[in-house]
């Protein structure tokens, strides 16, 4: 197998939670583009369909769109089932979906907290333990988990504590994970991604620019095409003898 050959994903499978906009979708893209059949799943059943319609379309990729929220087991085992279902394999997992309040700690509700928490870090848990009992039992496969340089850093100015906590637990989960399953054939991974800009993130406003983007030795902010590429290698055999890894991609922002 040549070098190239080690990122293709032809005859797998990826199922990409939150991945209708923003960085998911950017992740789904990139999977179909490099050879996987794509479910786009997300609480908002029409925008996953739309989505899944559009990769298709650009790919050539059998894709499937459909509901999910990752904090419901019973929608997570209904969701994987489909899949498995449907496609007959499930080999890649991207737990992309999350949220964030971006207020002090002294704000936030405990409704605030409970969404955050259990959407960042329940909505990992799920998708994960129930697609590995599935993949264990089928040859193994790759998880790719969606954490943040926020996991080691405090976000300044815009404070957003909860989320950072979620991100340091999804960080540890991800090498936890990684130990337990790896006799599996389960490769857990994590991309910690720095400031990125899209639609939800207004990385290159004026009052944002000078601890965003100037503090980072690049002194720029990512696309989500470039968070992308490090999805792909995580998914394919091209990471084989990695797991357990959080590959930070932030432009060196985390260096100082």
């Amino acid at each position: 197998m040549g070098v190239l050959d080690r990122f293709s994903l032809h005859g797998k499978v990826a199922l990409v939670t939150g991945g209708y906009r923003g960085l998911g979708r950017a992740f789904a893209q990139a999977l179909a583009e490099a050879g996987a059949d794509v479910v786009v799943a997300a609480r908002d059943e029409a925008r996953s369909v739309q989505a899944a319609e559009e990769i298709a379309g650009s790919t050539g990729r059998k894709t499937l769109g459909l509901r999910l929220d990752v904090t419901s087991r019973p929608e997570v085992e209904a969701a994987i089932a489909r899949v498995t279902e449907h496609f007959g394999r499930l080999d890649v997992l991207v737990n992309n979906a999350g949220t964030c309040v971006h207020r002090p700690a002294l704000e936030v509700t405990d409704a605030e907290y409970d969404d955050v928490i259990t959407t960042n870090l329940k909505g990992v848990w799920l998708p994960s333990t129930v697609a590995a009992r599935w993949m264990g039992e089928h040859g193994g496969g790759s998880i790719v988990n969606i954490g943040s340089i926020s996991a080691s850093i405090v976000n300044r100015p815009q404070l957003q504590p909860v989320y950072n906590a979620s991100k340091a637990a999804v960080h540890q989960l991800t090498k936890s994970l990684a130990a337990e399953w790896a006799p599996l054939g389960i490769r857990v991974n994590a991309v910690a991604p720095g400031y990125v800009k899209t639609e939800m993130a207004p990385v290159d406003r004026p009052e944002f620019r000078r601890m965003w983007i100037e503090d980072a030795p690049m002194q720029r902010y990512a696309t989500p095409e470039e968070i992308a590429a490090t999805v792909v290698y995580l998914a394919s055999e091209a990471s084989s003898f990695s797991t357990g890894s959080v590959v930070v991609a932030d432009g060196g922002y985390t260096l100082f």
